[in-house]
Parts: structure tokens; C-alpha cells; sequence
């Protein structure tokens, strides 16, 4: 049984290696100049592999079509995935959140294990090999690439999604799919920044830890609490990404950012908090007092917000100002004009619609013998490691029904 795999990330990688076990013939695709290009940017070029938790709690961490996910997940979970490495002599260690890389901190690690478990298993590795069609013509498929014409038994679309168009990552799979009349929910990006409009860029740079960063969108509320940090036109950190992945869906026509500076004192506590402050603290100014509540770089655009007097002493300030200063520590506010394009996206949310796949081994329901596993489809989940723990499940799942297939 011959079998073309297109697309050399994790899915791909994976999947090829579990149908080398019994497949004639494996050629594996990629149009870029080495394997897992992707791979080598993620975890800021660490290569967060996966996140050691459970079933269970793994899929409350995807964000679209976790019960999809579920046979694939419990079949090759993280605790697999650990496995797999260490069998494989590539030894990982365990992070703060749960999270996996190799021990040596080199992405490269990952990529150079497949590149050996394909190599001894002689799997065709074809690079700089962009696919251009696939048309299947009653039992056989066609593969059309930029260098020759491949007839084989079985094809696997692991494309992945629009993220990183560096990388190879050009939505090619969606348009090989349309091609079998698979139809495609929406892409959007996800896990990325958000655009402010009343902003000037000038806290770019600035991080603030422990607040609770609030959206709402049409009387909807989502709420994250962590760290996040200002860059040149908006906003981006570990909570901004996690509820750009929450929204990325909806219209956010009017939506408001709401950063609660306070989130561990009531308005009530600060507002106590300032008298007594301003009682002790009387020949200060309003910006020179800030410092005891603020980072320096953040009290200008807190003036700024307020409409505050910087020069005004505290002790003249009103219970009016008083109560706007403590309502604007709880409600930091900027209007949302939209989310960052797909070339600041770490996944794609959408792609391939998982009702017509066979969510036991990734097989199209459409037409027999097509696959697509990874980023392709339609689901993504939160950062952390979960996202390249679906592609190896994925395509775990498909390379395992193939190889029983021969």
C-alpha cells in the first residue's frame, strides 16, 4: 500500500511514523527545506510538546469541538506523547503549568527523533516538494506536486492552518478538501494579540502581572486573570492570548477591553485605602502619589485617562475625583478594533468541518481513504502545549488505522 502524507509538522511526522509500522510505501511531503518548521518557533523556540494532565481535563483546555478530540486524546494522550520521546531517547521535563519540553531546550530535539525513527523506518522524505492538486480517480488517488506525479492508495492532508505563512502554513489543506467537497468553517486566528483603538503605543513593552482582564461583547463577559503586556498597537500576554481564542468568533463591533488593576482589593478597600493615603500623604502630587499604586510608566496614561491634574496636591482632591480614581483602578478601559492577522496568530481557529471526519482514526466520511489530521481541522485549544499534543493525536490516530489497513 503506497501512502502520501502531506505536510511535515507534527501530525504529519507522527502519522507517518506509526504507518511505516505496516504501510509498503510512505512518502511524506514538504514544501519547505527541513521538517517541522513550525515546531522550531513554538515555545519560544523550546518546543512546548505537550502538557502533562490528564484526559479529561486536557480537552476542557480546547477551545472548539473537544468532543471530537476525545477518542483521539485518550488513545495517544500526553502522558503517551512523554513516552514516546523517552522511549526514543529524547528526554523531556515538566514545567510550571504542566507544561513539556525537551531537556535540552532545543526544539530541534523533536524534529531530529523523527528524522531518525523515518529514516531507519525508509520513509520517502521529500522536501522543497509543494503540492499543487489531489484528485482521486475511482480507487486511486493523484498527487500532483512542483516536481512529479504521484499515484497511491491513501493521502493524508496535515497542511496545518493560516498561522505562521512563514512557515509554510498557507491554507493549501482547505482548498485540497473544497476540492473533495468538504466544506470549511471559517478560519480565524487565534492565540493573538488584540488591536486597541484609543491607544498610542506608548506603554509598548510595559507588563503587568496579577490583574484581571475583562471583555465584553454585547452584554457578553470573559474574564481571564495572569499576566499580560502592551505592545505597539494593543495588547498581548498569556491572558490576552487565551481570550483572543474566546472571542475570535464573534463580532466585536463595540466591544470594550477592561483591565482591573486591583483585582485583589474591592472598590470599597480602595477607596479606603485613598483617604488614608491622602491624609498621610497631603503635599504630594496626584502622579508622584501613583507610584505607591502603579508601575512609572503606567501613570501618565492614567492621568491621561482620567482627565486627571498631575500637579494637583492629594489633599485638595474631592470625594468625586477621589471615587473616579478608584473606579478607574477596577476599570482600565480601551475600545477593541480587532484581533492581529494570521501572521501574528500562534493557530488557526476553523478549518475543515469535523462532522464529515471520522473522529476514531481522521478518515474522511466523504470519501474513503482521505485523511486530515492536525491544525487543518476545526478545532484549536489554549497555549501550553495542547495544540501540538492534537496534532500528535491526530495524527497518531490515522497513522495506526493505516498501518493495520496493510
Amino acid at each position: 500500500m503506497k501512502i502520501v502524507i502531506i505536510g511535515g509538522g507534527p501530525s504529519g511526522l507522527m502519522c507517518a511514523y506509526q504507518c511505516s509500522q505496516g504501510a509498503n510505501e510512505i512518502i511524506l511531503l514538504e514544501s519547505n527545506e527541513k521538517l517541522g518548521k513550525k515546531l522550531y518557533i513554538t515555545g519560544k523556540g523550546r518546543c512546548n510538546v505537550t502538557n502533562l494532565i490528564d484526559a479529561d481535563n486536557f480537552l476542557k483546555n480546547v477551545v472548539n469541538n473537544s468532543k471530537f478530540l476525545y477518542s483521539a486524546i485518550n488513545t495517544f494522550s500526553p502522558q503517551a506523547t512523554m513516552d514516546f520521546f523517552e522511549k526514543n531517547r529524547t528526554h523531556l521535563k515538566v514545567e510550571r503549568g504542566n507544561r513539556v519540553f525537551p531537556k535540552s531546550d532545543k526544539a530541534s530535539d523533536i524534529t531530529k527523533t523523527f528524522y531518525r525513527l523515518l529514516n531507519k523506518q525508509k520513509v520517502k522524505i521529500c522536501l522543497n516538494e509543494k503540492v499543487l492538486d489531489v484528485k482521486k480517480d475511482n480507487r486511486m488517488f493523484c498527487v500532483k506536486t512542483s516536481k512529479q506525479n504521484i499515484v497511491c492508495d491513501a493521502v493524508v492532508i496535515a497542511t496545518g492552518g493560516k498561522s505562521y505563512s512563514s512557515t509554510g502554513s498557507t491554507g493549501d489543506g482547505y482548498k485540497f478538501a473544497e476540492e473533495f467537497k468538504h466544506s470549511i468553517i471559517e478560519t480565524k486566528p487565534a492565540l493573538v494579540p488584540i488591536v486597541l483603538k484609543d491607544y498610542d503605543g506608548s506603554l509598548s513593552g510595559l507588563t503587568l502581572k496579577n490583574i484581571n482582564l475583562i471583555i465584553n461583547i454585547n452584554n457578553k463577559k470573559f474574564e481571564q486573570f495572569g499576566e499580560m503586556l502592551f505592545t505597539h498597537n494593543g495588547v498581548s500576554g498569556p491572558v490576552v492570548l487565551k481570550l483572543s481564542s474566546l472571542i475570535n468568533r464573534l463580532d466585536l463591533k463595540g466591544s470594550e477591553l477592561i483591565i482591573d488593576l486591583k483585582p485583589a482589593l474591592s472598590y470599597e478597600m480602595i477607596n479606603e485605602r485613598l483617604i488614608k493615603d491622602f491624609s498621610e500623604f497631603k503635599s504630594k502630587s496626584l502622579k508622584n502619589y501613583l507610584k505607591n499604586l502603579l508601575p512609572s510608566s503606567l501613570i501618565d496614561e492614567f492621568i491621561k485617562k482620567g482627565n486627571f491634574d498631575k500637579d494637583q496636591k492629594v489633599c485638595t482632591i474631592t470625594k468625586s475625583l477621589r471615587e473616579k480614581i478608584a473606579n478607574l483602578l477596577k476599570n482600565f478601559k480601551y475600545t477593541i478594533t480587532g484581533l492581529a492577522g494570521f501572521d501574528y496568530a500562534i493557530i488557526t481557529s476553523g478549518g475543515i468541518n469535523v462532522k464529515e471526519i471520522n473522529p476514531k482514526n481522521m478518515e474522511s466520511k466523504l470519501v474513503k481513504n482521505l485523511f486530515f489530521i492536525g491544525e487543518v481541522l476545526d478545532v484549536d485549544a489554549f497555549t501550553g502545549g495542547f495544540n501540538i499534543q492534537i496534532a500528535l493525536s491526530t495524527g497518531y490516530a490515522a497513522g495506526k488505522y493505516l498501518c493495520n489497513l496493510v
